[in-house]
């Protein structure tokens, strides 16, 4: 990844307003910030939230809370818990993820 200039800039995310995005079941509130054509996420998923759809984005995923299950198309399951990170390209391996109990990500695509 390359970052074009960019201004030194702080956020605090509380500033930035949630957009709820309704899933399969429950729902992710998403709070933006985009750096040129960087998307920076903080994400948090509602308990028992399951993606409505198959991703082919590249992300950088880390949760700082909770955890979570993805699911790869080829019918692997590998869990994200607190503390863990995990990167994917675009176009690489489809993807959804899904959670019991909620989780906080911080995600970079």
């Amino acid at each position: 990844m390359k970052i074009a200039p960019y201004p030194f800039e702080t956020l605090n995310w509380s500033t930035i307003p949630p957009e709820e995005h309704p899933g399969e079941t429950g729902f992710a509130l998403w709070r933006t910030q985009m750096v040129n054509d960087i998307r920076v996420r903080m994400v948090e998923y509602s308990p028992g939230y399951k993606a409505d759809h198959w991703c082919n984005k590249g992300h950088i995923i880390f949760c700082f809370q909770g955890e979570m299950d993805t699911e790869l198309k080829d019918g692997r399951v590998l869990r994200l818990q607190q503390g863990m990170c995990y990167f994917v390209g675009d176009d690489n391996e489809a993807h959804r993820s899904s959670t019991l109990m909620g989780c906080r990500l911080f995600i970079v695509d």
